[in-house]
C-alpha cells in the first residue's frame, strides 16, 4: 500500500489490511507520525508491526509496546553518532534546521542534546523549521547565513534530502558553512545529484554498498546486483534483514502465532552484511553500528560517496534501558 506519506491514508489503509486481508504481519512506513498511529493501532489489534524505516526514538522509547519493533536505527541512535562527530571538531555556534513534523524535530533534539553534554560550551543561535516537501529554500539559507553560525545541524528526512542538497550546492551554502545531516551520505541521498551534490558533509547512516570492505557485504552486494542491476541501498539491507529475522523467528516459534514470533524475536540475532545484528528484547530495536563520513568526488564513482568512514558500534549508540524506562515513565 502507498501511504503517501500521509498519516489519515497510511492509518486507513493500516486497518484494511487487518481488518479485511488478516494479515499476520505489518512492515515499512517512512513517516514517524503515520509509524506511530500504526503502533498504536498495533498494539489494540496484537499485530506485530516491524518497522522498516521510520526514525523517531519514540517508535521503541516513550511509545513503545510489545508489539512494535524497529529494524533499523533510530533518532537517539543518530543523534548519538553525529554528536560525537561534531564533539570533536572546533564549532561552538550552531543553528538547526529542518523538516517539522515528528522525524525532523526528533533527530535535532537527539543530535543537539547529546552535543551538549558532550560539549557543554556550544550555544545554539536559533533555528529554522519549513513545511514538508518545501519546494524552495533559499530563504532559509539565506537566513541561516545572516545568523553566522559555525556549523548548522540540517534536520532533514525522506523526500526531503535530495532538494536541500541540491539547493545547499546551488547557492554555495555548504561552501560557506559546515553542516551536518543524517543520511547526507546515504547512496539514495547522493545518486540522484550526479557530480553536482556538495562535497565536505558530514553524514551519518547505517549502510554503504562500498563499506564494509568485508566478504560478507561484498557477497550481498552481488548477489543484489544480480538479481536489480544496480547496487543495493540503505532500504535494500533493511528489507534484508528484517525478511531474516521474519524467517528465523517463525521458524523458533513452530507456527505462525503472534505471541510465540514475537518471543522468539526478542534477542534474536542474525548474520548480516554490516555484522551480527540483535534486537534487544526491552525495547526491540535493533542494534545497528552507525557509519559516519563526509561527502566527495572519488574517481570511479559517477556520484559523491562517503570518505573517511568511522564506525561507531551499535552498543555505543544505543539508547539505555535506564533511559528507555524513564521516557515510558517507568521505574
Amino acid at each position: 500500500r502507498d501511504d503517501k506519506f500521509k498519516v489519515d491514508i497510511g492509518l486507513s489503509a493500516a486497518k484494511e489490511l487487518i481488518m479485511r486481508e488478516n494479515v499476520d504481519i505489518l512492515m515499512g512506513t517512512i513517516n514517524s507520525g503515520l509509524t506511530l498511529a500504526i503502533s498504536d493501532l498495533c498494539e489494540k489489534e496484537k499485530i506485530p508491526f516491524l518497522v522498516t524505516f521510520a526514525k523517531s526514538e519514540k517508535i521503541t522509547g516513550e511509545k513503545g509496546n510489545r508489539y512494535v519493533f524497529s529494524m533499523n536505527e533510530n533518532t537517539a541512535m543518530a543523534g548519538k553518532a553525529g554528536a560525537a562527530g561534531l564533539a570533536k571538531k572546533p564549532y561552538k555556534k550552531y543553528w538547526i534546521a529542518g523538516d517539522d513534523y515528528e522525524y525532523g524535530h526528533a533527530i535535532a533534539d537527539s543530535v543537539w542534546n547529546h552535543l551538549k553534554t558532550l560539549r557543554p560550551d556550544v550555544e545554539l543561535l536559533g533555528q529554522s523549521w519549513w513545511k514538508v516537501g518545501e519546494p524552495d529554500f533559499t530563504p532559509y539559507i539565506t537566513a541561516m547565513l545572516s545568523a553566522k553560525p559555525d556549523a548548522v545541524i540540517i534536520a532533514t528526512g525522506g523526500a526531503g534530502c535530495v532538494p536541500f542538497l541540491k539547493a545547499s550546492a546551488a547557492t554555495g551554502f555548504n561552501k560557506s558553512v559546515p553542516f551536518y545531516m543524517h543520511t547526507a551520505t546515504e547512496m539514495s541521498t547522493l545518486a540522484p545529484l550526479g557530480l553536482t551534490a556538495p562535497e565536505g558533509v558530514l553524514g551519518t547512516s547505517n549502510y554503504f554498498y562500498y563499506y564494509p570492505d568485508t566478504p560478507e557485504n561484498k557477497a550481498f552486494v552481488k548477489e543484489f546486483k544480480d538479481a536489480y542491476g544496480r547496487p543495493p541501498k540503505v532500504g535494500a539491507l533493511y528489507g534484508y534483514i528484517t525478511a531474516n529475522f521474519i524467517a528465523k523467528a517463525y521458524e523458533k516459534a513452530g507456527e505462525i502465532n503472534t505471541e510465540k514470533f514475537i518471543n522468539a524475536l526478542e534477542g534474536m540475532s542474525i548474520e548480516s552484511p554490516i555484522g551480527e545484528l540483535t534486537v534487544r528484547a526491552f525495547d526491540h530495536q535493533v542494534m545497528f553500528p552507525m557509519f559516519m563520513g563526509t561527502t566527495k568526488k572519488v574517481e570511479g564513482y559517477d556520484y559523491l560517496i562517503a570518505t573517511d568512514i568511522v564506525t561507531i558500534p551499535g552498543k555505543d549508540v544505543m539508547p539505555s534501558i535506564e533511559e528507555i524506562k524513564k521516557a515510558r515513565g517507568v521505574k
